[in-house]
């Protein structure tokens, strides 16, 4: 009984969209592969629209749309970031379908991607997945290769 109440957590994050799951440190910017931001995992999309990957409350949608930070409900936040540059695009290609405060559930949609228009557009679709305040939480991840929507656990967290 007491070793359940000591026992580590783990926080699992699914994968937020189905895709081919790239290491952080091979995304083409320096912001997220010199891990400025944070830890964490980077998807390249191959469909479908941006998902809760845990259970938790929105914090930010960013103006442009390209972009939203939740917060788990153990604390850990995280932010998705939909393609490169694509704060440039002033929204063009999303739709959010939630707003800061909102609480939402794993699978849950967020934003709707019209990912031919990113293609297009944008420098690159590649999606960031990133523990925004890993370093001050000090955790530890353990990464999965390959990302299904809403199955797929991406990234398990623990306190080290």
């Amino acid at each position: 009984m007491l070793s359940k109440l000591f026992k580590k957590r783990k926080l699992e994050i699914y994968a937020p969209v189905n895709g081919q799951i790239v290491p952080l440190d091979q995304v083409p910017d320096p912001v997220f592969s010199e891990k400025m931001m944070g830890e964490g995992i980077a998807i390249m999309p191959d469909n479908g629209n941006i998902h809760a990957p845990v259970a938790g409350t929105v914090v930010l949608v960013s103006d442009t749309k390209h972009a939203i930070g939740l917060r788990s409900n153990d604390g850990t936040e995280i932010l998705i970031h939909i393609g490169l540059e694509t704060v440039a695009l002033k929204g063009e290609g999303f739709t959010v379908l939630v707003a800061a405060g909102d609480k939402v559930s794993v699978g849950q949609s967020l934003i709707e991607v019209d990912w031919d228009y990113i293609r297009e557009h944008a420098k690159s679709i590649i999606t960031p997945i990133v523990i925004t305040n890993s370093a001050e939480r000090n955790v530890q991840l353990e990464v999965t290769k390959e990302g299904i929507m809403g199955e797929t656990v991406l990234m398990t967290i623990s306190p080290k």
